[in-house]
């Protein structure tokens, strides 16, 4: 049996995150994640917003971790080399009597303490961004709110997790957790590994992992989310992230660019009673849209390149569940629905800090908090171009057309540490197959070069695990 000081079970934006953090101290770290890759959750199919902390009521941990999270993040974004913008948020109100509730939520930002928030009239608001319903009365503007590559967060911290010494485990499904005195053992498929303490951040799962511990259970609903994405050419359609006043399911459909400059539209709010079930469909997709229109004088709905869905991971508690259980060595980050990616930094944060102390754990001497992400010919000057294919010619190899993804690009996502084994994998590190055409043309290439570069059959190959294989072999 494998023995370890601590088992983190998810691989997602928060349980990198905690990996990340709990790396500062010397401990022996696992993460099992039952995916081929890390980001493969919630963290991969979300709007990618950094929430400024206005919404959430306050004295709640969502409030909290918030606030704390998105104060963290521009920062992390340097140590770690991530796409982030803090474009700033909006929160649009289309009648008169609608302004008192901005004022209401213009309070409880500042008493959870956001900054700078305040209420723009129409002619501000429309001199802002003129692209707006010409039916909108004022706004609420949240300067701090700010947007994040979501896979390239999470893979981030995952990467720099292990560099630190961390270990992860793919295609790893936890099927029991159980206390045996002072120790838990955490049975998978493959095996039983043995571990002082465990960190439950298992998305829509964390209630089963949970209750698989814990008397005092918890329900996590999977809520279904549907957005589209357009194309870059009206990726400017809004310069902030528009959002209209919360409803009971949430911040409802909202209107933002990306850090890449596409323009995203979304989510729905559908509650699923199938914790795999992300397809979307017609009636959802045209809520988007009309959702959209509410914001927008127009929604340029011809240029979808694509659309998606995810779930989020709904408590029945109505706030997240993080800290340790009713089992001692026991801690959770369930039911981290929204604004769980903003919260993520400080969720990791506060869990590694609770987890150290419980195993009476020393920082590390040594630890490496820089990380250098995977350089882009995208964004690269010219003088940055010529350096890169001086230094690897395969930097000239233009493989995928609509994000002028090269093959050294490709080369380097599989090949750093914790490295793409899939062409999902490969997209989320370097944005190849993310175009207008959606890998039509660049796929074939990029699965060629993953067969190269890990020795296997074209076969092989995955979209995102076992039993996604492009290519049959009739051998």
């Amino acid at each position: 049996m494998n023995t370890v000081d601590v088992i983190i079970i998810g691989a997602g934006v928060v349980g990198s995150a905690t990996a990340r953090e709990l790396s500062r101290y010397d401990l022996d770290i696992l993460v099992l994640e039952r995916s081929s890759d890390v980001c493969e959750g919630t963290s991969k199919a979300n709007s990618g917003i950094v929430h400024a902390g206005y919404d959430a009521k306050p004295g709640t941990k969502k409030a909290y971790f918030n606030v704390r999270g998105s104060l963290l993040m521009e920062d992390l974004s340097k140590e770690l080399d991530f796409a982030y913008k803090r474009n700033g948020s909006l929160v649009l109100c289309f009648s008169e009597d609608e302004i008192q509730k901005l004022e209401e939520l213009k309070a409880r930002g500042e008493t959870n303490g956001v900054k700078d928030i305040r209420i723009l009239n129409k002619e501000e608001l429309l001199r802002k961004e003129p692209n707006l319903s010409k039916g909108v009365v004022a706004a609420l503007y949240a300067p701090t709110g700010a947007i994040v590559d979501p896979f390239g967060l999470t893979i981030a911290l995952a990467e720099n997790a292990f560099v630190n010494g961390v270990k992860f485990k793919f295609d790893e499904e936890v099927i029991s957790v159980a206390k045996d005195g002072d120790e838990f053992i955490v049975k998978t498929a493959k095996g039983e590994y043995k571990a002082k303490a465990v960190v439950n951040a298992a998305g829509v799962y964390s209630d089963a992992i949970h209750n698989m511990v814990c008397a005092d259970k918890i329900t996590i609903t999977a809520r279904k989310g549907e957005y589209c994405l357009y194309d870059k050419k009206v990726g400017g359609t809004v310069s902030s992230t528009v959002f209209r006043l919360p409803g009971a399911l949430g911040k409802g459909v909202l209107v933002t660019p990306t850090v890449h400059g596409n323009l995203l539209i979304g989510p729905t709010a559908t509650d699923t009673p199938d914790k795999e079930e992300v397809c979307t469909t017609a009636e959802g997709l045209s809520s988007v849209i009309s959702g959209g229109a509410i914001s927008l004088e127009s929604v340029p709905s011809k240029s979808v390149i694509t659309s998606f869905a995810g779930l989020r991971a709904h408590s029945d508690q109505g706030d997240f569940v993080i800290g340790e259980s009713s089992v001692s060595g026991f801690f959770d980050a369930a039911g981290i629905e929204s604004p769980g990616l903003s919260a993520a930094p400080a969720i990791g944060a506060h869990l590694a800090e609770e987890v150290s102390k419980k195993l009476a754990a020393r920082e590390k001497e040594n630890f490496i908090a820089k990380r250098k992400g995977i350089p882009s010919m995208a964004l690269a000057s010219d003088e940055e171009k010529k350096r890169l294919i001086e230094e690897d010619p395969l930097y000239a190899n233009v493989v995928c057309r609509c994000e002028l993804v090269t093959e050294g690009e490709i080369v380097n996502s599989i090949r750093r540490p914790l490295g793409a084994t899939t062409l999902d994998g490969v997209k989320r590190r370097t944005r190849a197959g993310m175009g207008r055409c959606q890998s039509g043309f660049c796929s074939p290439t990029t699965i060629e070069i993953i067969a190269r570069e890990l020795g296997i059959s074209a076969c092989e190959v995955t979209k995102h695990g076992k039993g996604s294989e492009f290519i049959e072999d009739h051998k």
